[in-house]
Parts: structure tokens; C-alpha cells; sequence
């Protein structure tokens, strides 16, 4: 399940992944958040959290969100990925270099960290 982060700038959209995430969960949840954004701004920031409660990805779910990725490429500000799954660790490390706009890591320990580098203004 995805769901919403909240006190965010307008700007941004964060999410809560727990349990499985489904494509059900892309298109009912963060797509219709990445357009609303993007239907203000040029560019989005991305808070994305798989925390402690997060078990995985159905099949769906990883092809909507290669989808929106690749969709919106160059609308990507900042992305912060905040989880100690380590699967998912190695896979943003790897994959990390492919998002044109700033990306960050982050373990679960540092969400507020991640949530303050989402939020603030690039020198």
C-alpha cells in the first residue's frame, strides 16, 4: 500500500510504502500525485519511504514506476529514497545515476534528514 506524506512543499509529493505495493497503488495513488504536481510545476521532488512495514513490489508496480520515471525524466528536482531494504539499497546505488535531477539515499534512522534535504532550497 502507498500513502500520502503530508506538510510536504507544494512542490513535492512523498509516500509510505507498506505491505505489498501494487499497480493499483501507482495509479490510484502516486500518479495521479506526480500529474497534480507537474500540472503546477515544471519540476517534482520525491520523498519515497519503505520502511520497517514495507514487504514488496508486485509485478505491476515495478513497471508503472519504471513508467512514471521514464515518463516525466527531465521533471525530476530531487528524489530521496529512505529504506534498509537492502535489496532495494543496492538497486538505487546501482540505479541512482539515471535520474537527471539530485538523488539521495537514505537508511531509515535519517527520515527526517531525507525529508529536510527534500525541502530545502539548492544553493
Amino acid at each position: 500500500m502507498l500513502e500520502r506524506i503530508k506538510g510536504l512543499p507544494d512542490n513535492a509529493i512523498g509516500f509510505e510504502a507498506t505491505g505489498v505495493v501494487t499497480g493499483a497503488d501507482y495509479e490510484t495513488v502516486l500518479i495521479p500525485a506526480v500529474e497534480d504536481v507537474l500540472a503546477r510545476h515544471e519540476r517534482i521532488r520525491c520523498l519515497y519511504h519503505l520502511g520497517s512495514e514495507f514487504e514488496k513490489f508486485d509485478a505491476r508496480a515495478i513497471w508503472d514506476d519504471a513508467r512514471v520515471g521514464l515518463q516525466h525524466l527531465k521533471a525530476w528536482e530531487r528524489v530521496a529514497v529512505v529504506t534498509d531494504v537492502g535489496w532495494v539499497r543496492t538497486t538505487m546505488k546501482a540505479l541512482g545515476f539515471v535520474i537527471p535531477g539530485e538523488f539521495r539515499l537514505f537508511g531509515n534512522s535519517e527520515f527526517a534528514e531525507a525529508r529536510q534535504w527534500l525541502c530545502e532550497e539548492p544553493l
